[in-house]
C-alpha cells in the first residue's frame, strides 16, 4: 500500500459504515493493512475467561480497526482530502481542500 495519509494522533471523521458522520482520535494504523484505530469508533464486544492477571473475567468493550479509506482527516473542523508535497527537502502532507500544510 502507498504511504498513509493518516498519523497516529490525527482527528478524523468516518465517511461509511455503521459509525458514519462520527468523529474520533486516531489511536494506532496498522500500516500493513491500511487499517486505523479510532477512539469511540467500532466498538466490539469481547468475552474474557477468569485468568491470573484478570480475576473476574466478564464483558469487556473495545475498538476494532477499520479501513483508512473509510476515514476523512479534520482540517480546522472540517473534514479533508490530504495529500502530499515536497517542502524543501521535506515530504509533508497537505489540505487539499485549503492547500495548507498538516505538519
Amino acid at each position: 500500500m502507498s504511504a498513509m495519509k493518516i498519523k497516529k494522533g490525527d482527528m478524523v471523521k468516518v465517511i461509511a459504515g455503521k459509525d458514519k458522520n462520527k468523529e474520533g482520535k486516531v489511536l494506532a494504523v496498522n500500516n500493513k493493512d491500511g487499517k486505523v484505530l479510532v477512539e469511540g469508533i467500532n466498538m466490539l464486544t469481547k468475552h474474557t475467561k477468569p485468568s491470573a492477571a484478570n480475576q473476574n473475567g466478564g464483558i469487556v468493550h473495545q475498538e476494532g480497526y477499520i479501513d483508512a479509506s473509510n476515514v476523512m482527516l479534520l482540517h480546522d473542523g472540517k473534514a479533508t482530502r490530504v495529500g502530499f508535497k515536497m517542502d524543501g527537502d521535506k515530504k509533508v502532507r497537505f489540505a487539499k481542500s485549503t492547500g495548507k500544510v498538516i505538519d
